[in-house]
């Protein structure tokens, strides 16, 4: 069994993997009932900040043999040291840690592990293909990889609770508010003015590369993040929602990784 851990700004997922299928997850920094989706490791999790007595727990209660991390945080160094000490084989995915997708980008150093996690996770569901990879999250990250396995890179800008809360930190009068409510074309009051503005142009940012992309070839989209679900009905063009994007391509990265080293011997 694998375990692969993704450290994200503002939640944490930690899956279990049986062979290359999903068996368990769950998420901290989040309301249970804020993902839905089952089955969870609600038995071993607390839901708050991820804490080593929470991976010590589902390792003891787990056959867990091989496990990957991939963090966007520079202070989660405990993690990956009680994970190479607990598991047989252990990988923190770095620019360094080989990878089933070829990199083009010209500072491969400063990219996003989570961008190149959820890439391979995309193409090893749609390989082959044109792949435009939408993160909706604390920031939006539209990634664009191409048919023969090449991630050739991609923008990003602020998710919707970041458009939120700029709008109210840098005035005096607007107030706070958040995704859920009306959406009219127009606002009739403040709240939905601010709601449909960053929801509305948010879903407008997002159909246009969509069709930028189809005027050169068939692209196939990807929506995962936390926002994955939410704006998957709102957007124009037909997508796919996948909110374990990341971990899938953790896991997928991980099986390779142990292949290469049960083939070579060497780690």
């Amino acid at each position: 069994m694998n375990i692969t851990v993704d450290i994200g700004n503002s939640l944490s997922k930690i899956a279990l993997f049986e062979n290359d299928g999903l068996d368990r997850h769950c998420v901290a920094g989040s309301d249970p009932q804020s993902y839905p989706q089952s089955p969870r490791l609600v038995e071993y999790f607390q839901y708050n900040t991820l804490t080593e007595h929470d991976i010590q727990t589902i390792l003891d209660n787990n056959s867990v043999d091989a496990g990957i991390v991939c963090s966007v945080k520079k202070d989660e160094t405990w993690l990956p040291e009680l994970l190479s000490k607990r598991l047989k084989q252990f990988y923190e995915l770095t620019p360094q840690l080989p990878i089933p997708l070829v990199i083009d980008y010209q500072t491969p150093h400063t990219l996003g592990m989570d961008r190149i996690a959820a890439a391979v996770g995309a193409y090893s569901i749609r390989p082959m293909t044109d792949l435009l990879v939408i993160d909706i999250g604390t920031a939006i990250t539209i990634d664009f990889v191409s048919s023969t396995g090449v991630y050739k890179g991609g923008n990003i800008s602020p998710g919707p609770d970041l458009r939120f809360k700029a709008l109210n930190a840098y005035t005096d009068r607007l107030p706070l508010v958040d995704a859920e409510g009306a959406l009219p074309t127009f606002g009739y009051d403040t709240a939905t003015a601010i709601r449909s503005g960053v929801i509305g142009g948010i879903v407008r940012e997002l159909d246009t590369y969509i069709d930028e992309q189809k005027k050169n070839a068939a692209v196939f989209a990807f929506l995962t993040g936390g926002y994955a679900f939410y704006f998957e009905n709102k957007l124009s063009n037909r997508t796919f929602a996948d909110e374990n994007l990341v971990l899938k391509g953790l896991n997928t990265i991980l099986n390779e990784n142990s292949y290469q080293l049960s083939v070579t011997g060497y780690q």
